[in-house]
């Protein structure tokens, strides 16, 4: 093995001595006493002891999407930003019209009422 790979050896070595560890102090020393509240069913934030029949409002999904739309725009928004001296006028204004586009979705989903919770 070359030398320059040591540091890497010990550094995951060391980091899976500090996993096990904490992971068995967790399970040896933490309190195995589950409450009901602490054990029952939790989906999607709705009370899971009602009838599977009854329908129920999409807000908790739409607003899920929301959030993953707007989540995803940071993973672009990020490397762009990243290599924002490098990129051509062509590449700063792509970005903006993204933006754009991105900022008439939220004020749109804003004026429908799709961000208020009810």
């Amino acid at each position: 093995m070359s030398a320059e790979f040591y540091g890497i050896f010990i550094a995951l070595c060391l980091s899976i001595v500090i996993s096990v560890a904490i992971s068995g102090a967790s399970y040896i020393l933490g309190v195995k006493q589950p409450d009901i509240e602490k054990v029952s069913v939790y989906e999607c934030g709705f009370d899971p002891f009602e009838s599977s029949r009854i329908p129920f409002s999409v807000r908790f999904f739409l607003i899920g999407i929301l959030f993953l739309i707007f989540d995803l725009e940071i993973s672009f928004l990020f490397p762009w930003s990243v290599v924002y001296n490098q990129i051509s006028l062509f590449g700063y204004w792509t970005m903006i019209i993204f933006l754009f586009i991105l900022t008439l979705g939220l004020i749109y989903e804003w004026m429908k009422g799709g961000l208020e919770w009810e």
